[in-house]
């Protein structure tokens, strides 16, 4: 997810970085928050947080963790997810970072099984939902979750007079034949979060989620490596030259047009089916073989304070998971609920994901 994944072009449009993007970038970049006067006399000392490349926030939320700590949090930018993920295990033996976050529920079990986070149970916990939690050992920690739906342009779809899907199975109904374009699973967070939605929904040893993709692909989907290729490429409601008035992105986006646009439209111009979405949670865990576990506990403490859930929606757009934290207006107004997301338990997401993914590569290519 980070809805993930999440809206990264429209995000650079705005001279920013933000929102599961990074899908395909893996160079390590390092940037580093201005350190201000400590409130209290403590020890300088600079931790590093790993994170994917669409990790953003304002520049005084972690300037005031240092003020308030006297800690200096520099950033390293690990490409998207899997790449992040791929580079701290690859350096376990000796961590390129304090900290990781962002990786989700897709990938959980697999950076469980590799060991490389230090048990670390916040006391600001108890303000998180406990469903968001997935590790009991509090391995890691939920800090942000996005929901994976399918987006329609609201004005093509009127134009075409054809009212916006509902359920994932009015996607294979031929009046949305040419209409949906979609992400490749294997080279794209939101597209593999798609595909794990069906799985959930349709059920893998009975066939049906290959039952639904062969009808999807009978009734003339589009893929596209990425989200920025899908959703400002082909997808009508965010390109002037896109002819395809479904796409799937995230409950989020619909926020972003409004927030970023020249003029922002009393509605927004584009909705999401909240019916079929797949949830993605994005967690937070203390590398094992830190020099700084203590700092990096109050590190994970701070992820969860208001000051950094509240930075969350307008900069990575994807939701806070603390319990009371207010939503910008924009979230409020345009961003539809998804009341009961699809969820896979990680283990079964990790024993199946390349399966999964080839399978649907034979599928569909």
């Amino acid at each position: 997810m980070s809805p993930r994944t999440i809206l990264v072009s429209v995000v650079a449009l705005a001279a920013l970085v933000i929102g599961c993007g990074g899908e395909d970038g893996t160079d390590a970049t390092t940037a580093t928050t201005t350190a201000t006067t400590p409130t209290q006399e403590t020890v300088p000392t600079t931790i590093t947080l790993l994170t994917h490349d669409s990790f953003l926030l304002s520049e005084t939320t972690l300037a005031s963790f240092t003020e308030q700590t006297g800690i200096t949090v520099e950033l390293l930018a690990g490409g998207d997810a899997g790449a992040m993920l791929n580079q701290a295990i690859l350096t376990r033996d000796n961590p390129i970072a304090d900290v990781l976050f962002g990786v989700d529920n897709t990938f959980l079990t697999r950076a469980l099984g590799e060991d490389l986070f230090v048990p670390y149970e916040s006391p600001a916990l108890d303000r998180v939902d406990d469903g968001l939690e997935l590790d009991p050992d509090h391995r890691v920690t939920p800090v942000d979750y996005g929901d994976v739906c399918v987006n329609y342009d609201k004005a093509a779809l009127a134009a075409a007079g054809v009212e916006p899907p509902e359920t994932l199975d009015d996607l294979v109904d031929p009046r949305y034949r040419g209409m949906l374009v979609v992400e490749d699973p294997a080279t794209s967070s939101p597209g593999l979060a798609f595909l794990l939605g069906t799985v959930s929904a349709y059920g893998d040893g009975n066939g049906g989620w290959r039952t639904f993709w062969e009808e999807l692909s009978a009734n003339d989907v589009l893929v596209t490596a990425g989200w920025e290729e899908a959703y400002n490429g082909a997808f009508s409601g965010a390109s002037d030259t896109g002819d395809r008035p479904l796409v799937v992105s995230y409950a989020s986006s619909p926020p972003a047009e409004v927030f970023f646009a020249e003029t922002p439209p009393e509605e927004a111009p584009t909705g999401s089916m909240t019916a079929g979405c797949f949830r993605q949670i994005e967690f937070a865990g203390i590398l094992r073989g830190t020099d700084h576990e203590a700092e990096a506990g109050q590190l994970i403490d701070f992820m969860l304070s208001d000051t950094f859930q509240e930075d969350i929606p307008l900069n990575m757009f994807v939701f806070p998971v603390v319990d009371g934290v207010a939503l910008p207006e924009v979230f409020v107004e345009h961003a539809a609920p998804v009341d009961e997301p699809l969820t896979l338990p990680p283990d079964e997401i990790d024993a199946n994901r390349e399966r999964w993914i080839q399978e649907w590569t034979d599928l569909l290519r």
